[in-house]
């Protein structure tokens, strides 16, 4: 298969592109500065969705099987910033996390129904169900909003052969995260957790991979949580 697989330079996206590749899949890779063989697209610009897919379509050869939205942003806004940092934040994050990945799903159906289907992986968080601190309403709502965004491509499309999934990470052990989990702070985060550990990077790219590649087309609107049991719904 040919994959568009967003925010593929580090982490959960890089441990997906890992896995889609060793599985024989071809995979276009994104991040926002390019290089190593990804394609450039900083998301926070609004032109940037339509411009990335684009140029996926021609390197994937002129067809793309399936999406995966993994970029995302994690950035802090306390009820203490002033109105214009809260807005900026808000903006920012809707912008990144929701808008992008909605834009860039709508261009897939587009081109799926040319093609007679396709698949969409949203990756979202366990936020989306359980919300976050309080210093990240935003992140939460965008991740929820994903979700939704989620639920209703798999209702609307499913006659055309349009799939889609989304994975709820909780807590998972990237390059970003693995200082705090060092740190006291990690005591709290595994304490949660009855598994006892967190996810790995590696452990959420293989749901991914699966979702992307094998998961029955029956199951369309899956939310698949990988979080070590530390929120059931």
């Amino acid at each position: 298969m040919n994959i568009l697989l967003t925010g593929a330079s580090r982490g959960i996206g890089a441990a997906a592109r890992a896995a889609l590749e060793q599985a024989g899949h071809r995979v276009a890779g994104h991040s926002t500065r390019g290089g190593n063989g990804l394609l450039a697209a900083n998301l926070a610009d609004p032109a940037a969705p339509r411009a990335l897919w684009d140029a996926a379509v021609e390197a994937l050869g002129g067809r793309i099987d399936v999406l995966v939205n993994n970029a995302g942003i994690y950035e802090s806004a306390g009820i203490e910033a002033s109105d214009d940092e809260w807005h900026a934040a808000w903006a920012r994050t809707m912008t990144v996390n929701l808008q992008a990945s909605s834009d860039l799903s709508r261009l897939a159906i587009q081109h799926f129904r040319a093609q007679g289907g396709g698949r969409i992986v949203n990756v979202a968080s366990r936020a989306g169900y359980r919300g976050d601190s309080p210093q990240h309403w935003h992140y939460a709502a965008s991740k929820a909003a994903m979700i939704g965004v989620t639920k209703t491509i798999a209702r609307g499309y499913a006659a055309e052969n349009i799939l889609a999934f989304a994975v709820c990470p909780g807590f998972t052990v990237t390059e970003m995260t693995e200082e705090y989990l060092a740190s006291r702070g990690g005591e709290k985060i595994l304490a949660e957790i009855p598994l006892g550990r967190v996810a790995s990077a590696a452990e959420v790219g293989e749901v991914i991979r699966w979702l992307a590649t094998e998961a029955p087309p029956a199951s369309t609107g899956t939310i698949v949580d990988v979080n070590g049991a530390s929120y059931v719904r």
